[in-house]
């Protein structure tokens, strides 16, 4: 299998696991406003699974764009250079992704997984470990990381441009 496929996939893989956390977040919160003005009744679950869903949702759908090289940028000045300038500063710019990716969201969330988990931490309402919830930050740093390499290996033989 060829890297551009299997990078392809992995982004498709995301995309369909944001699909499924969006559906289940907005039927969530519909349940949750159904039961509070039709059945006159709260179910206090439906918050903090709203919560958890959007927690996955941003951070998982951060990765996500970071692998479609979507992501917020300020580019006034950056359109002003040249193209040689212009790759050479996208590939800092990948490698201080990278680095954040790796310090902050990998070493930093699997940190904090490992201290909630290991103090068996659990959820106010679904008593579930909140080390489960917080896996997503060094899932999605090890994806942004594989596709900072990727995009770096892309501009540096000249498959990606700006």
């Amino acid at each position: 299998m060829k890297i551009d496929t299997f990078f392809k996939r992995i982004e498709n893989g995301m995309a369909k696991i944001l699909v499924v956390i969006f559906g289940l977040l907005v039927l969530d919160v519909l349940w949750q406003v159904f039961s509070r003005y039709i059945l006159k009744m709260s179910f206090s679950f439906t918050e903090e699974f709203a919560r958890f869903s959007l927690i996955w949702l941003s951070i998982l759908g951060a990765a996500y764009l970071n692998a479609r090289r979507e992501h917020l940028s300020m580019d006034f000045l950056y359109r002003k250079w040249s193209t040689t300038t212009q790759r050479k500063a996208s590939i800092v710019i990948e490698v201080l992704v990278f680095l954040f990716a790796a310090i902050v969201m990998v070493i930093g969330g699997f940190n904090l997984v490992y201290i909630t988990l290991h103090l068996n931490q659990l959820s106010g309402t679904l008593r579930i470990p909140l080390g489960y919830v917080y896996m997503i930050l060094p899932i999605s740093g090890l994806i942004i990381m594989m596709f900072s390499v990727y995009h770096i290996s892309g501009l540096l033989t000249n498959k990606i441009r700006d």
